[in-house]
């Protein structure tokens, strides 16, 4: 099985809450072009996101380049929750390319309990590719990354 592991594109600044911060025009062309890459190297069967505004956003941008994807909003994959917590209710889903459109630093703690390896910083938009077996801490190995265009 494979996750992809992306973060959600440029956002606004913090003008209004974390959870209700929207995507700027240049976020949206990154979440484009990784929704672009994903669906042209990769079949996903099963989306999740968080319940935050960009992250929706950003799912948006792959929901148009693959539209009969079922789609499941995990309430603990933002900014702050625990990753473990977050892992655990992902391996209770059944796919075979699960795709994961969540926020730092919860993205890389999650690719961290993944491969086993210590966390790395997530671009915006930024996809990571992992494969395993079956969803466990320090089963999966990164197969393949993408990053959009990025910020000057």
């Amino acid at each position: 099985m494979k996750i992809i592991l992306m973060r959600h594109g440029q956002a606004e600044d913090e003008t209004r809450p974390d959870s209700a911060r929207q995507l700027t025009d240049f976020g949206q062309q990154q979440s484009a072009q990784t929704a672009d890459y994903i669906t042209a190297h990769y079949t996903p069967d099963y989306f999740v996101v968080s319940p935050y505004d960009r992250a929706q956003q950003t799912l948006t941008q792959l929901q148009t380049r693959a539209p009969n994807v079922p789609v499941t909003v995990q309430d603990n994959i933002t900014p702050a929750d625990d990753a473990r917590a977050a892992l655990t209710e992902l391996a209770d889903i059944e796919a075979e390319c699960l795709v994961v459109v969540c926020h730092m630093s919860i993205v890389a703690h999650i690719a961290s309990l993944l491969t086993g390896v210590s966390p790395e910083s997530f671009s915006l938009a930024e996809a990571r590719v992992f494969e395993m077996e079956f969803v466990m801490s320090g089963m999966a190995k990164e197969i393949d990354r993408f990053v959009s265009v990025q910020p000057r």
